[in-house]
């Protein structure tokens, strides 16, 4: 299994894949997300990356510990 990957700001732009095998563009990553989907009761800090496919297309969330720098 490959080591974890750390992101920095630098990485922003650059082609990840998600666990799912998805590959899209690493538009940010938010230390304390919190997802308006879950009921505010429930809602937890997360760090969440954000990524969007290369040539357009709907953004999707990912934890940034399970992507693979490509």
């Amino acid at each position: 299994m490959p080591g974890v990957v750390v992101i920095t700001a630098e990485d922003v732009g650059r082609l990840f894949q998600d666990a799912y095998g998805r590959v899209g563009v690493l538009r940010d990553v938010i230390r304390d997300y919190e997802d308006p989907a879950v009921m505010p009761s429930e809602r937890r800090p997360r760090r969440t990356a954000f990524l969007a496919p290369e040539n357009g297309g709907r953004e999707w969330t990912a934890p940034p510990d399970t992507l693979t720098r490509l």
